[in-house]
């Protein structure tokens, strides 16, 4: 009977975890997006390559070119395991200004954000599918101390990525 409840409770769960779908269209984000899709979206995108170290945060969005996950080199192990086919890279930042920031990206992917060889943990996060430029946000708190922030899992061999203060 145990087994019985087992396998009917892992059925439910597993339907559960199915039914329950990315929101889709760009009304879905918990909060406005606009400047930050307008951010990854600009002409203006500073194109980096994985492993580039960068001054202080960015003052547009860039474009970072990616890499294999398994040639990526990445200074951190990431928090999710990459799946088998997917892009990873890195870029640091030597002197960010604290306070909160949104990372926003043009398409799917995971985000590590790494201080002093800790991966940070995210104050808010929010995405949608079929919305056209941006597909994520995830809102973190940065200290005054060099970071690097870490791309896996990807589809694409490039991403924009924008990294602005929260308002």
């Amino acid at each position: 009977m145990r087994a019985l409840t087992f396998v009917a409770a892992l059925t439910i769960s597993t339907a559960s975890a199915f039914a329950a779908e990315e929101p889709s269209g760009c009304d879905k984000f918990k909060w406005p997006i606009e400047r930050e899709r307008a951010a990854l979206t600009a002409a203006d995108r500073v194109k980096l390559t994985t492993g580039s170290e960068q001054p202080a945060l960015p003052s547009s969005a860039i474009t970072l070119g990616l890499v294999a996950a398994g040639n990526a080199k990445l200074p951190t192990p990431p928090e999710r395991t990459p799946k088998a086919g997917t892009f990873a890279g890195f870029t640091g930042i030597k002197a960010p200004k604290a306070g909160l920031y949104t990372i926003s990206l043009s398409n799917g992917a995971w985000i590590d954000m790494v201080q002093d060889g800790h991966v940070l943990k995210p104050v808010a996060f929010s995405g949608a599918t079929d919305c056209d430029g941006i597909r994520k946000i995830v809102k973190y708190e940065l200290s005054g101390r060099p970071v690097v922030l870490q791309i896996s899992g990807s589809k694409d061999d490039a991403i924009s990525i924008a990294i602005l203060p929260a308002q």
